[in-house]
């Protein structure tokens, strides 16, 4: 009965209650340049409480491999999952992100870690009627091996980028893709992805409010096998709110300067049934 009313508890206070309730936007874009990592940090965004979480972690050796993790779902797995993560490399275990040859072995030992903490809490989470799994991203770069990227199910399974969709999203990704459609090709430049990844989230947060800053931004440049081009937004930085006036200028400004409905033209079929 602990047991149970623990995780109902843990359940509830990220969910808002809702086993539906998505409370975050994650997503990572992959260019030739390198790749961008963007996050929101909301986890409750109920009519008495604001709750904030980091959901970007960072692995690495400089020099050697940088990796990045994106996490969203149920919050207590997704901590158990890091945690687990971080012990593992502390303890030099046989299998961690410090050892793995590749990202899709590293894509693999989350899937892995995912599913076991999952299951350890799952059955009773799903009697309160909620949802114990977590959803991730991971990407970077080990050795001279290409940058890469992967969205890591909650069965433990993934799948990666492509040529035709350079991105991956976690959460409400329904009102950020638009944006990525347009602007994201394998030839944008990295600071375009970063600024497209802002606008991604922006017009995200604007229109959910269970999406909402600090925002972490983060750039790796390939082949540098460093972690150096990270930014925090808070809500109330300039230079979120300077991005947010301009670029709602910029929008109904071009909605304006669209060429009239031709209602009259003979072209548009005026018949009835």
């Amino acid at each position: 009965m602990t047991n149970e009313l623990t995780a109902r508890t843990i359940a509830v206070s990220v969910t808002g209650g809702s086993a539906n309730t998505t409370m975050t936007y994650c997503l990572a874009i992959t260019v030739e340049s390198g790749l961008v990592f963007a996050a929101d940090s909301r986890t409750n965004a109920g009519p008495d409480q604001v709750r904030t979480y980091s959901k970007m972690h960072r692995f690495g050796v400089a020099g050697e491999r940088q990796l990045v993790i994106l996490s969203a779902g149920n919050l207590a797995t997704s901590q158990a999952v890091i945690a687990r993560i971080r012990r593992d490399i502390d303890d030099g275990a046989r299998q961690n992100l410090l050892k793995v040859t590749d990202l899709e072995s590293a894509a693999e030992y989350l899937g892995l870690l995912s599913r076991s903490e999952e299951e350890k809490h799952g059955a009773a989470v799903a009697k309160a009627g909620l949802s114990a799994e977590a959803t991730f991203i991971i990407g970077g770069q080990i050795g001279a091996k290409p940058t890469q990227l992967f969205l890591v199910y909650p069965q433990g399974n993934f799948i990666t980028t492509s040529e035709h969709t350079p991105f991956l999203q976690l959460g409400e990704t329904k009102y950020g893709k638009v944006i990525l459609d347009r602007i994201i090709r394998p030839q944008t430049s990295l600071d375009d992805a970063a600024h497209c990844a802002l606008i991604s989230l922006e017009g995200t947060m604007r229109s959910n409010a269970t999406v909402g800053p600090p925002v972490e931004l983060l750039c790796y440049r390939t082949n540098t096998l460093t972690l150096e081009r990270y930014l925090r937004i808070d809500e109330d930085d300039a230079f979120l709110l300077a991005t947010r006036r301009l670029w709602t200028e910029k929008l109904i400004a071009a909605f304006h300067e669209l060429p009239p409905i031709p209602w009259n033209s003979a072209s548009v079929s005026t018949s009835t049934v």
